[in-house]
């Protein structure tokens, strides 16, 4: 839930070139630095030179001088800099440029502590990657010890970049004129430029709605190109355009067509500070680029040399720390609204999803929980606190949990006899963001004018962990915390409190459900004026769908800037792509201050993280034996380690439902795997087809919340009798697959590798799988098609159904077990009536699984288990299971299942210290046998209970009650 309703209200348009100073005045209230004769032309800026050249123990270090006159290009050349390069393992490589009087800012260790690497001297001769240099002028790239010869992986030199000057790459876009390559280091500007291959395969830099998808458009086989900003912005998921979170990580990954082989890479830029980096092909160019184009920060990159792109993926969750355990009641299904009137509407929601016996974990509650919309507080007359203490024991005795909102904005006192320990509590202690004159800096929220907590103060932590103490013994005892707005948002620019009557507490537009802000928009084909707003599929028997509706197209070493002379911080000159123009519209200025002198500039896009960091270990103070759960919206490396992510306020359009996939794809790569998209959309009205398709599709990704705006028509699953029925039918099947689903996210928190797969990282040899992001995988097991598109009742065209493995892999459907006919290489049409979406497995895996899905996840945990063994054509089968309490933090008792078939036999090896009750009932094996067998057997001991379809090869053996505990074989002849 966010200010959404400002974009037609404020919405500024994009600044071009630095803000004029007397706007500057308006907006900030305080004098600025005069507007600058800076060329706005890399052209003549001279690059640096090496020297002084020194070996280390793990790489070297140089000195780095600008090689000629001063350009002032965006800012004020650094004449000196420092070069470290160090060979952290073997497949990281670290590439540091920073000014050598560290005045630009850096993250400290504090705040995000990256592995260390580890100090081997062997890794200069045997690291997979290698650095090379050019001197004059500085130029390094990065190849790989294995091909020396090949293109490299990261190339800065001019003579691999196109000629320049080159006009305008995007027309109407001034700043894609490439003036030239040089490396550029400024006070307010750093830039830096790489070769790539010509329509190089690209994925992450974001967050980002991509109208491309997955892959990331460079420019080549009709596309544009990309301008990927990173600033953190409230914003209702915009195509094309920075959003909540900022993640200047990419994976690239190269096929050989020569070898047929493929291999990925990854980059990442360690910094917090605003930026663009370009993906771009000039006309004619024999090579694609991109380009870093950042504000502030220094030029500190990550290397990882893959080569597979699961491996990219690890290797980066190693540096910037492994994704948090996630309790095992955080992959139950989520029910929320924003526009519950009270407890009672709340409560009711609840017994209206168990009278559809449609099987609900988590209640949540936005803002209308709160009291005059202030943060750690119960509405007194909606939400009374013992009224919501009540409920939340009730869902608790049903095995059910209840999480509510906090903003990240807290109000301030709006006169003397205003009584808010929230506010008073954090002045006592100092927590509150500044102006640079030291008073508190008041933005506007919700609440009306509020404060900002300052996660570098010295006490911020104790101050959020007091408050959300204070919230549970208020009665509001969460499960978990949802947090939002924290880009962070605030409604107007500058210090707009400061000075202001503190009694005003409305925000500058209306409410959506309010009168004047009617929810009005249905999805594309739906015309609420000829059918009316119940959002049927169909009404007296006729298809609504484009009948008489419209169609519509979607297309701390470093002090900063705080601590320098001479530098913009609120208009810098050089203007990055920020979809709001202004980089203080609808968010705190840049020149907002932080402990330490620290300004927002620096440090604006890691706020959220920051936050999350804290709450975070609040949680662990508060509920010292739990694993914390959250979901939060604006999000930075290392995020992973404390929260989950929702994709934001999302739109009930069919195009939003093909977003959800990308988005959940590129967080898998951004080490945050817990990660789902707003189940039917959240903005505007959704229609009983499109969320009866998201219901299902939700239903295989990792969070799975319905969610919708104030004012919308109602969206629960219960609603429309088809989506009742694909919910139950869905979710079914997704708490069986529970115990696949927590082993991958327990692989992801030991080891990195993700959840959920792009088709090309199972498969990264066969290129027609490199843009398909219509389907996924979750783990490497199983394949999901969902159908994205409305009207239809099969999966072909648009909807990619396509079968990796080119004939080489046997794929069966789930629901039946048989085969697939798949065309190889290419489409293949699947049956996809309305209730129904296409899951298939993949041969030679060993999936657990829970055998009678319940209402709850503890009740569904608390039956017996079945095991599915999908056979190769070999014979060979494999898989694990990690089983644990699903609550405690790690380090804590647990078991790790292993199970291997081979032609007539199935074994299972079990290694740990968790004692695990529940039994195992039943074996499924499918392709076990062309034939009937002769007989069964479990550890030597033939058995009765079982069944073969010779028609699937499919063997099944029940009422087995097996010891998980305990070595078994299963054999038949």
């Amino acid at each position: 839930m966010l200010a959404t309703f400002l974009a037609g209200v404020l919405l500024l348009g994009r600044v071009t070139y630095a803000t004029p100073p007397v706007f500057a005045h308006t907006l900030y209230g305080q004098n600025v630095l005069a507007e600058e004769a800076f060329s706005r032309n890399v052209s003549t800026c001279p690059g640096y030179t090496l020297t002084s050249l020194q070996e280390t123990k793990t790489g070297l270090t140089a000195k780095l001088n600008l090689a000629g006159p001063a350009c002032d290009a965006f800012g004020h050349d650094v004449a000196n800099l420092t070069l470290e390069v160090n060979y952290d393992t073997e497949t990281r490589l670290h590439v540091n440029i920073y000014d050598a009087d560290n005045s630009q800012y850096t993250i400290p260790s504090s705040v995000i502590e990256l592995a260390k690497g580890s100090n081997d001297p062997t890794l200069k001769e045997t690291s997979d990657l290698v650095f090379n240099y050019e001197s004059t002028p500085f130029a390094f790239w990065i190849t790989r010890r294995s091909e020396p010869s090949a293109q490299p992986l990261f190339d800065t030199r001019a003579s691999s970049l196109p000629p320049t000057p080159i006009p305008p790459v995007f027309p109407d876009d001034n700043s894609t004129a490439l003036d030239g390559f040089p490396l550029v280091f400024e006070d307010q500007y750093l830039q830096l430029a790489s070769a790539l291959p010509l329509g190089a395969n690209i994925y992450g830099l974001g967050e980002v709605v991509a109208s491309s998808g997955f892959r990331r458009d460079v420019g080549t086989n009709g596309g544009k190109g990309t301008i990927q900003t990173m600033w953190a912005r409230d914003i209702a998921d915009p195509i094309g355009q920075n959003v909540y979170g900022s993640h200047p990580i990419y994976l690239e990954h190269r096929y050989n067509e020569t070898t047929k082989r493929s291999q990925s890479h990854g980059v990442f830029h360690f910094s917090a500070a605003g930026s663009d980096t370009l993906l771009l092909t000039p006309p004619s160019s024999l090579v694609s680029l991109i380009e870093y184009r950042s504000i502030g920060g220094t030029l500190d990159f990550y290397f990882f040399s893959g080569p597979s792109p699961q491996k990219v993926i690890e290797q980066y969750g190693e540096l910037v720390g492994l994704p948090t355990w996630q309790p095992y009641w955080g992959f139950g299904f989520h029910l929320c609204r924003w526009g519950y009137k009270d407890v009672n509407e709340t409560k009711a929601q609840v017994e209206a999803m168990r009278a559809a016996n449609i099987p609900l974990e988590t209640m949540w509650n936005d803002i209308d929980l709160y009291h005059a919309f202030r943060d750690f507080t119960t509405d007194p007359v909606s939400f009374p606190a013992n009224e919501v203490k009540d409920f939340i024991h009730e869902l608790a005795e049903n095995n059910q949990h209840y999480i509510p909102i906090v903003d990240a904005a807290v109000a301030h006192q709006v006169n003397d006899t205003d009584v808010y320990d929230p506010y008073t509590r954090g002045v006592e202690l100092d927590v509150w963001m500044k102006n640079p004159d030291g008073s508190e800096y008041i933005g506007q929220v919700w609440p009306g004018y509020t404060v900002f907590p300052d996660w570098f103060s010295e006490h911020s932590t104790a101050y959020w962990t007091e408050a959300l103490k204070n919230w549970t013994e208020l009665g509001v005892e969460f499960s978990g915390i949802w947090l939002d707005m924290n880009e962070v948002s605030s409604f107007c620019i500058g210090s707009c409190g400061t000075g202001a009557n503190w009694t005003n507490t409305s925000v500058p537009f209306i409410l959506p459900g309010d009168p004047g802000g009617q929810v009005t928009d249905f999805p594309e084909g739906y015309n609420a004026a000829v059918w009316g707003t119940s959002g049927n599929m169909t009404i007296n028997g006729t298809l609504t769908y484009n009948n008489n509706g419209t169609t519509q197209s979607l297309s701390k070493r470093g002090r900063g800037a705080g601590g320098q002379k001479d530098v913009d911080l609120n208009t810098p000159p050089y203007a990055i792509h920020n979809g709001d123009g202004d980089i203080a519209f609808h968010t705190i200025s840049p020149n907002a201050t932080h402990a330490g002198g620290i300004v927002d500039l620096d440090v604006h896009n890691m706020w959220g993280m920051m936050e999350e960091k804290a709450t975070h270990l609040a949680l662990l103070q508060i509920y010292p034996k739990k694993r914390p759960f959250l979901i939060a919206r604006s999000t930075f490396p290392s995020s992973g380690k404390w929260s989950g992510h929702w994709l934001g306020d999302n739109f009930s359009k069919w195009a939003y439902l093909y977003y959800n996939i990308q988005g959940v794809l590129q967080f898998q790569l951004f080490q945050i795997p817990m990660v789902g998209a707003d189940t039917c959309g959240f903005n505007d009205n959704t229609d009983e087809e499109l969320c009866n398709r998201w219901m299902q599709l939700s239903a295989f990704m990792p969070f799975y919340r319905n969610h919708n705006e104030r004012g919308a028509i109602s969206q629960e699953p219960y609603r429309w009798d088809s989506v009742a029925d694909a919910s139950r039918t869905a979710i079914q099947v997704r708490y069986s697959m529970l115990p696949y689903w927590y082993t991958l996210f327990a692989n992801a928190s030991m080891h990195g590798a993700p959840p959920v797969r792009a088709l090309f990282f199972e498969f990264p040899d066969e290129p027609e799988l490199f843009g398909v992001d219509r389907q996924y995988l979750i783990g490497r097991d199983i394949l999901v098609t969902p159908v994205l598109t409305p009207n239809v009742t099969t999966v072909d065209g648009i909807d990619t159904g396509i079968f990796p493995g080119r004939g080489r892999t046997i794929w069966r459907d789930w629901y039946t077990h048989e085969v697939v006919n798949a065309t190889v290489g290419a489409n293949t049409t699947l049956s996809a009536p309305l209730g129904h979406i296409n899951v298939h497995i993949r041969d030679g895996s060993a999936l657990l699984l829970h055998s009678q899905p319940g209402y709850t996840t503890t009740e569904t945990r608390a039956g017996p288990y079945s095991l599915l063994v999908s056979q190769a054509a070999d014979g060979y089968a494999f898989g694990t299971a990690y089983i644990d309490d699903g609550e405690t933090v790690p380090p804590t008792p647990n078991t790790t299942l292993e199970f291997k078939a081979r032609k007539g036999g199935v074994t299972i090896a079990s290694k740990g210290d968790f004692a695990v009750k529940q039994k195992l009932e039943t074996v499924t094996v499918l392709g076990a046998a062309k034939a009937k067998p002769q007989e069964v057997k479990v550890n030597g001991k033939k058995v009765d209970s079982w069944e073969f379809d010779e028609g699937l090869g499919r063997l099944v053996v029940e009422d087995l009650s097996i010891d998980l505990n305990e070595s078994t074989s299963l054999t038949w002849a």
